[in-house]
């Protein structure tokens, strides 16, 4: 870097600290316990593992009563709260495209003069693998099919039929596509504006400064810290124990039924198991850091998704997977604003109520999207510095969800085809191995088993879902090391191996004590609380953006930037709302 870019850089930081940081004499982690290789908040910390090590206690002690209590939990929140994650989702999805397409898109997270830290390829990589890779892989095939034989009521049509496929793929298109990326994309914008715009902690508590001022330092920001640790650490243990659970599958479909290699048990045990060997490989990787483990893995799941995304478009029925792609795409688009809004209250299919059959898939999905959106949202902050307003909105909300209509169709459409085929619907090879004792796990390695190479595919797939857990689980690592450290970027090597170490722990002791229904209760639980901080989140973020603009509008910014100039003898170039500052005789430095 030229002493130029340096000069350059200190002013433009100097000149974000005097306009744009609140007036505090607070630091990130500045009340910070240092001790044992740690360092952590004095109140986080300490009360966040409290409760998680009681909450795991109880569930593995009590085994049947904690059992009866998640059943009843979950039907709870589906039938009284359904509503409520309906109308939040749809609040999220209107107020991040008003960010984006307002005058505040225009905004750079991280000041006028903030740079790419990431190239677009790594960011996109690592934006998606740490989204919701593991769950694509999960129900890329179940869900479809699930659908396809018993479609969801809102669209009224025949089990079996072309009608019902097309309703199959535009019902998971609904649950993976633009609602849950608008989720992570709200939240990931917010928590990258606060923290590198305003040089608040990169914890959750930042993004409610213009409601609660310094208040954030004291016991309504914790509890707002502690809320999100929680939702992130069981949105992420719900991932890994599907995960694990299809890697389990995977292992006994692929060595023991196609290469005849012996038999691989199968169930709680050996996936307990499986969480403690992936875990150390996780561990191993979050001890590397974000360039060094994450970067790398991220950018291998993302050449082996399209290495077998392109292998089953070349092998499969590929003129049948494009048709069906593009009309589930239109059943989807031409139905959105009134799936987003469709409860089932009043139609006679979903038993009158909110939260009861297609609709409680869709409640879990919405309350599990915002158990994550805290993890997803502060990772995707954490590597987006430099990225205008309008380019972050724009990558995280349709390119994600793009690239997940296609691979749906393909894996989808790819099954569709071997029912189709089959003498009646519901027995073809996929749906009659679903319907066996490993269910829908098993869904995807019995579709590639009918094409070639159906061996060598299920073993790819089976290492895309290893490392999508292990960058899972490094990803939640780095995120709860933020929250619980005060917001500090960097945190020490051995409390990422911490958090990487107990994430391990809470999956296999969840599945231990309730099985996959317990993880996915504790995610939907802890998500409830959460969704109505990030309403309140939509107001703040607005008055943070506000405030912004309205300083690069004002008299103050334009004279500053006027006696820097005459200072410094510095260019100054106006890119509509974007102010880019740079040292005569170099190139822009804002410039892309």
């Amino acid at each position: 870097m030229s002493d130029s870019d340096d000069t350059t850089g200190e002013m433009s930081d100097g000149l974000q600290v005097e306009l744009f940081h609140p007036e505090s004499d607070r630091e990130p982690g500045d009340t910070n316990i240092e001790r044992f290789g740690f360092d952590v908040h004095p109140v986080v910390f300490p009360i966040s593992l409290a409760i998680i090590v009681v909450f795991v206690g109880a569930t593995v002690l009590f085994q049947d009563s904690m059992s009866t209590l998640y059943g009843d939990a979950f039907s709870f929140v589906n039938g009284t709260f359904g509503w409520f994650y309906i109308l939040a989702v749809n609040i999220f999805i209107l107020t991040i495209l008003f960010f984006a397409f307002s005058r505040y898109g225009n905004i750079k997270i991280g000041g006028v003069e903030a740079e790419k830290e990431f190239s677009d390829f790594s960011w996109m990589a690592m934006l998606f693998s740490a989204g919701m890779g593991i769950g694509l892989m999960f129900f890329s095939v179940t869900e479809p099919m699930g659908y396809l034989t018993d479609p969801p009521a809102f669209f009224g049509v025949e089990a079996g039929t072309g009608g019902a496929a097309s309703a199959a793929l535009a019902q998971t298109f609904f649950h993976w596509g633009f609602s849950p990326w608008a989720i992570y994309g709200l939240v990931g914008l917010g928590l990258a504006f606060f923290s590198f715009n305003r040089g608040l902690p990169l914890t959750f508590r930042s993004i409610f400064w213009p409601l609660l001022g310094e208040r954030i330092y004291g016991w309504p920001g914790h509890v707002i810290d502690l809320v999100t640790v929680f939702a992130t650490l069981f949105g992420l243990c719900t991932s890994l124990g599907l995960g694990v659970a299809q890697v389990n599958t995977g292992l006994w479909y692929v060595g023991g039924e196609v290469l005849n290699l012996g038999t691989v048990p199968t169930g709680t045990i050996p996936q307990v198991i499986l969480i403690a060997a992936i875990t150390g490989i996780a561990v191993m990787s979050v001890a590397a850091g974000l360039d060094g483990g994450v970067k790398r893995l991220s950018t291998l799941n993302l050449y082996l998704m399209l290495g077998l995304l392109g292998f089953l478009l070349v092998v499969g029925p590929t003129l049948f997977i494009f048709g069906a792609w593009l009309e589930g795409l239109g059943t989807y688009l031409q139905n959105f604003l009134a799936l987003t809004f469709f409860t089932g209250t009043t139609g006679t299919g979903e038993a009158g109520v909110v939260g009861s059959g297609t609709v409680a898939t869709t409640v879990f999905y919405w309350g599990w999207w915002i158990a994550w959106s805290p993890f997803v949202g502060m990772f995707i902050a954490r590597i987006s510095k430099g990225r205008t307003v309008r380019e972050f909105v724009l990558g995280v909300l349709f390119l994600p969800a793009l690239f997940s209509f296609l691979w749906l169709s393909t894996f989808g459409g790819a099954a569709f085809s071997l029912e189709f085929a089959a003498s009646a619907i519901g027995e073809g090879p996929v749906a009659t191995a679903m319907a066996g004792e490993n269910g829908g796990t098993i869904a995807m390695f019995a579709m590639f088993n009918q094409y070639p190479l159906g061996a060598i595919t299920g073993v790819l797939a089976t290492l895309l879902v290893v490392t999508f857990f292990v960058t899972s689980s490094d990803s939640g690592s780095l995120v709860i090391d933020h929250l619980t450290s005060g917001g500090k970027h960097d945190v020490p090597k051995t409390q990422r191996v911490f958090w990487a170490t107990t994430e391990g722990v809470v999956a296999g002791a969840l599945l231990l004590g309730g099985g996959l229904s317990a993880l996915q209760t504790a995610a939907i639980t802890t998500g409830l609380p959460f969704a109505v901080i990030l309403v309140l989140m939509c107001y703040t973020v607005y008055q943070g953006l506000k405030n912004e603009y309205e300083i690069l509008e004002s008299e103050e910014f334009a004279e500053t930037i006027e006696e820097l100039t005459e200072q410094e003898d510095v260019d100054v170039v106006t890119a509509g709302d974007e102010v880019v500052t740079d040292i005569e005789g170099d190139e822009p430095a804002g410039g892309d």
